[in-house]
């Protein structure tokens, strides 16, 4: 196991490391930033979704929460290394607790997502009704519907004048994007990542089998929210404002809508469908003869129908159905030229 992970860790990082040169020679780098930073939420919710069989409506959420949380923090702080860090396990407790009340309460799939829903709305109209002077966290004033700018964005650490910004932010997200991949490549290597699997399938036996269902799935809820939380401190530093836009219902659909066109259950799926429709969606922001919102819901549909299972397993199944094919034929070939030699040979 240990070996199987070594080598998909080092083709993860060639491959890694041939994409994030190769792609700035296609598409802007600030384009591709926030795309990398929404490849990030999505896998966030496709590792607690399609690896732990848990439905949140609310992964925004803990998006919108990285991003509150790291520009209040920079305001008083006046330096990005803690505020980072503060970005990740604020929403990683807040989710604790979620999914402490939820798992150990046996709450079923439809109420987790109603739940996660809820939760989402309550952050959305809260953080639209801070618009006065009282709402105000040290330095930092919420600002309602007008969001908070002008905090301090990305440095190297311990050196607040000298920003990482434009090309280097880039970099600095693909370098987060491929440490995320390969913790969760690692976790879902684990024995804890195979037992996650074990309760998607069938949480009634892995409860009778002694494991600690609620425990594990809040433990796997959590460490979803974290990455949505490292996602929204990116997004923060490349859009240098947070708004209430980031809670909303609408992000938190699209976020669904990636994992279920990448394909869920895989690694690469969602970040291969947020990144993709998220451009796709940039592309038809430049026109205005149909609205963008009945394309995507378009695009939603003929997903579902045609590729319920996402591109990525699309694509899988193709490849090994094309050259298994051609694999099988040349073995047959190989079998019919051995048995014409000894019949042959026999004569």
């Amino acid at each position: 196991m240990q070996n199987q992970f070594g080598r998909d860790a080092f083709a993860l990082l060639v491959t890694a490391g041939v994409l994030v040169w190769i792609a700035p020679l296609v598409i802007s780098t600030y384009t591709l930033t926030v795309l990398i930073v929404y490849g990030m939420l999505a896998l966030s919710l496709g590792l607690i979704w399609g690896y732990g069989g848990i439905l949140c409506f609310g992964q925004a959420a803990f998006f919108g929460l990285g991003a509150y949380t790291y520009a209040i923090a920079a305001i008083n702080i006046g330096e990005s290394t803690l505020p980072m860090l503060l970005a990740i396990i604020v929403p990683f407790i807040f989710a604790m607790m979620l999914g402490a009340m939820m798992f150990y309460g046996r709450l079923g799939d439809v109420y987790v997502g109603v739940i996660t829903l809820v939760v989402t709305l309550i952050l959305y109209r809260f953080i639209n009704s801070t618009a006065g002077p009282q709402f105000v966290l040290g330095k930092a004033r919420l600002g309602g519907f007008n969001g908070i700018p002008g905090f301090q964005t990305l440095n190297v650490p311990g050196n607040p004048d000298s920003y990482i910004w434009g090309d280097g932010l880039y970099y600095f997200a693909a370098a987060a994007l491929v440490v995320v991949l390969l913790l969760v490549s690692w976790l879902l290597a684990s024995p804890f990542g195979r037992i996650a699997v074990g309760i998607r399938e069938n949480e009634t036996r892995m409860s009778l089998m002694g494991y600690d269902v609620a425990a594990r799935k809040t433990l796997l809820f959590a460490l979803g929210a974290a990455i949505a939380g490292l996602a929204g401190a990116l997004f923060a530093n490349w859009a240098e404002i947070v708004t209430p836009s980031l809670f909303s219902l609408g992000q938190s659909a699209e976020i669904i809508i990636w994992c279920i066109a990448g394909g869920l259950g895989t690694r690469f799926g969602p970040i291969i469908g947020a990144a993709a429709l998220a451009y796709l969606k940039f592309l038809l922001g430049q026109q205005t003869l149909v609205d963008n919102t009945v394309i995507m819901g378009l695009i939603l549909v003929l997903f579902v129908l045609f590729l319920p299972k996402g591109i990525v397993p699309a694509v899988v199944s193709g490849w090994t159905t094309l050259f298994g094919r051609r694999g099988a034929g040349k073995a047959t070939a190989l079998r019919r030229n051995r048995a014409g030699r000894g019949a042959v040979s026999h004569g």
